[in-house]
């Protein structure tokens, strides 16, 4: 059996598709037979510009075969990740066409990755298996502004979702949330939820206490976009807490200078923006901080989803701070001990629950063992393997 495997994100890169599907990845090759193989098309590690490191254009790795596509270097706004995408998917094209494969996984968080899997599956005439990270078109309708290209670019957006899962043979939903989106639109597929889960890197909860007088740290590390909002409510937050709340963000994206700008705006002096680090870097800066930072934009769209950054949060001791709604904060309530919860852009209700936390750790031991990376992809392994069961 041999199995494509598209994800534009892949390590050494640093991001969430990236950390879900490397080791995933290797799941699936262990479930397949002797002579099975799993071939990987993916990109060169470009999430981040300022975070650059070699990576092979072909390896091989036993039954996995890895081919990396160097696209164009791009600051992640909407005309250069057109042109990055472009250029990945004419090279996944040229590439599939040299094998004969027996299923298509295709990761999305972006649709036109969705759409190429769909593309390939019906070019070979095999099952197609979705993983969906994101609602493509529904985050669309919150991020665009333009009325021109809301009028001609929605329709277009929603005619490609549907061409892609309408046929696909199963889809796994990353957050239940996205349930009653797809399936009131798409009843053929099977679906499955397999959410994202916790690395084993990040099981070494810190063991330090915050001591009285001294300075909390408030840690943010991740994309610095438009879906995540920072400069809605960091500056502002920063600027009405003391000089004892310090921010601290490794990242970056798209919307980093509106975050210096309004930085710059406020004269705020406790938030300090770093560049992106390797996974294992986060871990000493996470056992140094006092407080996990989570925020997304208050669009309609990111009240269906669950971010990734949770599951690596989750697994530290240390309290985490969430602006969000929908079913990410259900599931907060529900599964994430020791989390301050608040509305999504609202600075003032941020500032009031850090100030009236009564601060302590608490290792989550239930969420810990429930949600392994591990556990998680060895199921979903095993689905994807024995795709026949859908059929």
């Amino acid at each position: 059996m041999r199995i494509l495997f598209l994800s534009f994100y892949f390590e050494p890169d640093l991001c969430a598709g990236s950390f879900r599907n490397t080791p995933l990845v290797k799941k699936i090759a262990e479930q397949l037979p002797e002579n099975g193989e799993v071939v990987v098309i993916t990109t060169k590690p470009n999430r981040y510009k300022s975070y650059s490191v070699e990576a092979l254009s072909y390896e091989a790795r036993g039954k996995i075969k890895i081919h990396r596509i160097d696209i164009p270097t791009h600051n992640s706004g909407m005309k250069d990740q057109i042109k990055s995408f472009y250029t990945y998917y004419r090279n996944v094209l040229r590439i599939s066409k040299k094998y004969k494969f027996d299923l298509v996984y295709a990761s999305s968080s972006r649709l036109f990755t969705a759409y190429l899997g769909h593309k390939i599956s019906e070019r070979q005439d095999i099952p197609y298996y979705v993983d969906v990270r994101d609602i493509f078109v529904d985050t669309m309708e919150g991020l665009l502004t333009n009325k021109l290209i809301r009028f001609v670019g929605l329709p277009v957006l929603k005619l490609i979702e549907s061409t892609t899962f309408k046929k696909a043979t199963h889809i796994n939903l990353i957050s239940e949330g996205f349930h009653s989106y797809f399936r009131e639109k798409y009843t053929k597929p099977t679906y499955s939820f397999f959410s994202n889960g916790i690395d084993d890197l990040f099981l070494k909860p810190s063991q330090e206490i915050k001591k009285k007088g001294e300075v909390f740290k408030i840690v943010y590390a991740g994309n610095i976009g438009e879906g995540q909002g920072l400069e809605k409510i960091i500056p502002l937050a920063a600027k009405s807490l003391s000089d004892q709340y310090q921010f601290e963000i490794y990242g970056g994206g798209g919307a980093e200078n509106k975050l210096k700008n309004k930085i710059k705006e406020l004269q705020v002096t406790n938030v300090k923006i770093n560049k992106p680090v390797s996974r294992d870097m986060l871990l000493d800066i996470y056992a140094k901080a006092d407080f996990l930072f989570l925020h997304l934009n208050n669009f309609k769209a990111f009240e269906k989803v669950l971010p990734s950054k949770l599951f690596e949060y989750g697994a530290c001791n240390i309290p985490i701070i969430a602006g969000v709604n929908g079913f990410s904060r259900e599931f907060i309530l529900k599964n994430m001990k020791n989390t301050l919860v608040f509305e999504p852009c609202n600075h003032k209700e941020l500032v009031k629950i850090i100030l009236n936390y009564d601060y302590k750790k608490v290792v989550r031991l239930e969420f810990i063992e429930r949600f392994k990376r591990s556990s998680i992809n060895s199921e979903m392994a095993k689905s994807i393997a024995n795709i026949e069961k859908y059929l």
